[in-house]
């Protein structure tokens, strides 16, 4: 007879899924609030958003221990930059933090998958979308977690941005207004939670623009 043993994970995938579209002047970042593993849900009310600097907003799917680890990595990192530099981080200053931060790990990585939203220095919305262990992109428009695999292909058919490729390069924000493109990412995620088990509950968006910043919140189903 073989001999068996129980397999022991450091890593659980906690579900969830998580959107942000840059426009010209604005950001939506937007999550679900549950947090499953396995067939159970955990909570069904957990913020997957944090709030890093005045103008840069991220969200994490993915094993929420190790994203709450990583938060308050880039949390201690930001405090230490604005002691040096009296000023808050810009958006892609933070992009880099965040990739260094998760390169540095890549032999036991944080097992997160991360967007990160806001304003940059132009004060253009901007989107920044990333794998495990640090490779990033400058985007118009991203999805992360469980329901990405849903959510991507309506989002491309709804804002394709043209290929990077194409000269002279083409801005990567997307054309739609701020109330447009809350709408949709509220279709988004009322579409993904009927397909996802791991996406459901609550949606919770955080919109970043010239005036601040606000959250909005929609329920979607609990089943």
């Amino acid at each position: 007879m073989t001999k068996q043993q129980a397999n022991w994970s450091p890593y659980d995938n906690n579900g969830g899924t998580c959107v942000a579209i840059a426009g010209a002047d604005y950001c939506v970042i937007a999550a679900d609030t549950r947090m499953s593993t396995g067939y159970n849900i955990l909570t069904r009310d957990y913020s997957k958003i944090i709030q890093l600097a005045d103008k840069s907003v991220m969200a994490s799917s993915g094993f929420q221990a190790d994203v709450r680890a990583l938060q308050k990595v880039l949390a201690a990192r930001h405090l230490i930059y604005q002691h040096q530099h009296n000023k808050q981080m810009s958006c892609p200053a933070m992009a880099q933090l965040l990739s260094n931060t998760l390169y540095y790990k890549r032999f036991f990585p944080y097992y997160a998958f991360n967007v990160l939203g806001g304003l940059d220095n132009e004060g253009k919305g901007c989107v920044f979308t990333y794998d495990a262990v640090g490779s990033y992109e400058r985007v118009g428009y991203s999805s992360q977690g469980s329901g990405a695999t849903l959510i991507t292909p309506f989002l491309d058919n709804q804002l394709k941005s043209p290929s990077p490729l194409l000269l002279p390069a083409k801005d990567a924000v997307t054309p739609l207004s701020e109330s447009e493109a809350i709408d949709l990412v509220k279709t988004c995620f009322a579409s993904a939670t009927e397909r996802d088990i791991y996406t459901g509950d609550k949606l919770e968006m955080v919109i970043l623009n010239a005036s601040g910043i606000r959250r909005e919140y929609m329920e979607l189903r609990k089943d």
